[in-house]
């Protein structure tokens, strides 16, 4: 009987000090590391350099938004003239959500499902600034499609609402 009780109290001893380890694991969880469950703030990018570059080197008239409200933080721009003209310029909007302008002498098929990230066409268009615009959804991103638009593709497409998307159409001259 001698044994069990020296088993007894080196078993009470291990417990207790798991419980030790326990507890100081949760104060270093809870005090040591951030945890911060917003996103990052996203950086506003000034693309007026890039837009006068992709206009002047472009085969097509190049889309930029003019008007939209300060709310709408420009992201994100890039123009990859060996890329088929490539243009693209994305923006936060107002509520968080993410919408682009892409641009490309890509065929267009192609350049539609990599924009809309695999949107298929609905049977739904648009008139926004006097212009005809197609409705595609099922991809990664709901995207609105400009149509009559020899030789390049205008996409606006990402994860706002449609209104958004036609909030950034309507904002969009062509230069």
């Amino acid at each position: 009987m001698a044994g069990s009780n020296g088993k007894q109290k080196s078993a009470r001893s291990m417990v207790l000090s798991l419980g030790v380890i326990g507890i100081a694991a949760l104060v270093v969880y809870f005090l040591a590391i951030p945890h911060d469950n917003h996103a990052p703030d996203v950086k506003r990018v000034d693309y007026r350099v890039e837009l006068l570059t992709a206009r002047r080197a472009a085969s097509y008239p190049v889309a930029a938004p003019e008007g939209l409200p300060e709310a709408w933080k420009a992201t994100s721009v890039r123009f990859q003239g060996a890329d088929s003209d490539r243009w693209h310029l994305g923006f936060e909007t107002p509520d968080g959500q993410y919408v682009q302008v892409e641009q490309s002498r890509q065929k267009r098929a192609d350049f539609i499902d990599r924009a809309s990230q695999g949107g298929s066409a609905t049977k739904r268009t648009e008139r926004i600034d006097g212009r005809t615009w197609t409705h595609y959804t099922g991809g990664r991103y709901d995207a609105l499609v400009l149509q009559d638009t020899p030789g390049s593709t205008t996409v606006v497409a990402g994860t706002g609402s449609f209104g958004e998307l036609t909030t950034m159409a309507a904002a969009l001259k062509m230069g």
